[in-house]
């Protein structure tokens, strides 16, 4: 999974860690991150049911830790999977314990498998590897600093590796600026959050990087014209596109 995905899946890339544990982490890439709940929880799901079809046993992770924060629906999946779950975490994670590599497939076909490798890897060569949008890297590096009110520009240029600098010129050559990118996303992410019911207009603005309400408040006023109880009395998301069209023309 960790060495093909990318193939399989352009938006998606992991690494796998063989440690005291086994885990694998799994990243996006091109994509952002924040706006995704459902995608990150099926395929969590879909790795724990294919190893278990792959080994013949009930094999069950000792960890998962996913970045989006907890909603309503968390204590159903949690339930489903059958332990609790690090929400709002650093990185998208699943690990099993040290003894679920020694677990045989019990379909193996070496035959299959010697083909199967052959073509992944004949793949994986021809991929192109500019697929990367700084913007898209940019926004999964803000998601995790955010509650904590560090998302600022020259910590995210260290976690991308890059000078602040070096940053700022890799945006504007996508016709964007830090400040714009982080004001956006966190209009998109309030749109989200405001729809579920089980988060208040506090813990929204704790999950922005907003210090206070009122700050939050304010900001979404900015960005739709409108205080943010107002859109969840009216049940209904307004379009990313629309929110980002408002906020670049003030």
């Amino acid at each position: 999974m960790a060495r093909y995905i990318s193939v399989a899946h352009e938006g998606l890339d992991a690494s796998c860690v063989d440690r005291d544990s086994l885990k694998v982490r799994i990243s996006y890439v091109g994509v952002s991150r924040h706006a995704d709940r459902q995608q990150i929880e099926a395929l969590v799901t879909a790795v724990i049911r294919i190893g278990r079809q792959l080994t013949g046993h009930r094999l069950r992770p000792i960890r998962i830790a996913l970045a989006h924060p907890r909603c309503a629906a968390s204590a159903e999946f949690e339930a489903f999977l059958g332990l609790p779950i690090d929400f709002g975490a650093e990185a998208d994670e699943i690990a099993f314990s040290a003894a679920a590599r020694n677990l045989p497939v019990v379909s193996a076909d070496p035959y299959l498998n010697k083909c199967l490798v052959g073509y992944w890897e004949a793949a994986l060569t021809r991929r192109s590897s500019h697929r990367n949008s700084i913007r898209a890297a940019v926004e999964n590096a803000i998601l995790p600093l955010l509650p904590h009110g560090k998302a600022r520009i020259g910590k995210v240029a260290e976690d991308l590796g890059v000078s602040s600098r070096t940053l700022s010129r890799r945006l504007a050559a996508e016709g964007v600026t830090f400040a714009q990118v982080f004001d956006e996303m966190r209009a998109d992410l309030a749109e989200g959050y405001l729809t579920d019911r089980s988060l208040s207009i506090t813990h929204i603005a704790w999950l922005l990087g907003f210090q206070e309400a009122s700050a939050f408040t304010h900001a979404y006023k900015r960005w739709t014209g409108n205080p943010p109880t107002n859109r969840r009395r009216s049940g209904s998301r307004r379009p990313p596109t629309e929110i980002r069209t408002a906020s670049a023309a003030e």
